[in-house]
């Protein structure tokens, strides 16, 4: 596939070289019918008496002619190829601008909206483009801005009821009031966790406002220290391993995996978590995954297992989000027997130690 730098130049040589060829092959027949006119109208020569040959006029003219088309060609050629030279030089000039614009938007994202081209020089159609770029992007970055103030509101508004309503519960209800304290609390609870859910979603898909480097094996070990089993055995091994994102985020990241593989497993099950290199992986037993329902796992609000108290299906998707955010990838492969393997495989991280370490 060639560029538009390659192809700009081919134009502009082709354009000489056409060019170059029409004038050529017109000079040089004008060139040839006045030598012949004039060459009619003089007398013939005498002819020398030496033994020496002396040319005839027409083959002189002949002669000429034919230097003047070797010439002619020779400097057609040595000035196609230094016109290639001048349209390589002069197509990646004028194609500046467009990777200027084109490593601006491959560079940007929600933490780096504030960043603009700002093309100087005359305000020909490339200077227009990359002002319309740029007023886009401030568009955007208002956007984001306003929807970053919502979620900070939304999370103060919607967390104080619910805090003021599990108080009145736990203080204006018996203990032994029956099942309906319990009841209410149960779903009080409930709402907090999908609230935080949501707000902690809606973070991960805005981007990362500010990153730092964080020892994912430090994340890990700890997740796999606070994680209750519940009937399940849990094993992991963590390489030392530093990726540069938001330590909240990514603690979130661990336990969510964590949470899924025990939460969506049976009774005397095991979960096994390595990180290796920077590919996070998680293992469990469990119930079996169809192969066709692998996309459904990181979509919100989408569960396989319709078992109540099972969450309200955001665990994966934002697992999803929070990956996307650091520049990692996901994928979910079912195992033969059950259950399920969820990979995380983090890029552009820094490897801290090759020496491996176990965490139980």
């Amino acid at each position: 596939m060639t560029t538009i730098r390659v192809r700009l130049t081919l134009i502009y040589s082709g354009l000489f070289l056409l060019t170059s060829v029409v004038l050529l092959i017109t000079v040089n027949l004008l060139l040839r019918q006045a030598l012949k006119t004039r060459a009619a109208r003089l007398p013939e020569a005498p002819v020398a008496p030496q033994q020496l040959r002396v040319p005839q006029l027409p083959e002189l003219v002949n002669d000429v002619i034919s230097y003047q088309w070797e010439m002619t060609t020779f400097t057609v050629g040595i000035l196609t190829l230094v016109s290639l030279a001048v349209g390589w030089l002069v197509a990646g000039r004028i194609l500046r601008p467009i990777h200027r614009i084109t490593a601006t938007a491959q560079r940007l994202s929600l933490s780096t909206l504030h960043e603009r081209i700002a093309l100087t020089g005359p305000k020909d159609e490339l200077k227009e483009l990359a002002d319309t770029f740029d007023a886009m992007l401030d568009r955007l970055e208002r956007s984001v801005q306003g929807q970053r103030r919502f979620i900070a509101n939304a999370s103060h508004e919607l967390r104080t009821p619910l805090a003021v309503q599990r108080a009145a519960i736990e203080i204006g209800l018996p203990e032994d009031g029956g099942e309906i304290r319990g009841t209410l609390l149960r779903h009080n609870r409930r709402a907090e966790n999908l609230i935080d859910a949501l707000l902690v979603l809606a973070q991960a898909e805005h981007g990362l406002d500010n990153r730092s480097p964080v020892a994912l094996d430090q994340v890990v070990r700890l997740v796999l220290a606070e994680t209750g089993s519940d009937g399940v055995s849990v094993t992991g091994r963590a390489e030392p391993f530093v990726v540069d994102g938001d330590p909240v985020l990514l603690n979130r990241l661990v336990t969510n995996l964590l949470d899924n593989a025990v939460r969506y497993n049976h009774p005397g099950g095991a979960v096994e978590v390595t990180l290796s290199r920077g590919v996070l992986t998680v293992r469990n037993t469990g119930p079996h995954v169809p192969q066709e329902r692998l996309g459904d796992l990181f979509e919100p609000f989408r569960r396989l297992h319709t078992t109540p108290g099972q969450g309200a299906g955001l665990g994966l998707s934002i697992v999803a989000a929070i990956a996307k955010a650091h520049g990692a990838d996901v994928r979910a492969n079912p195992n033969p027997g059950g259950g399920l393997e969820l990979v995380v495989v983090f890029a552009g991280s820094e490897d801290a130690s090759p020496a491996g370490r176990t965490a139980e």
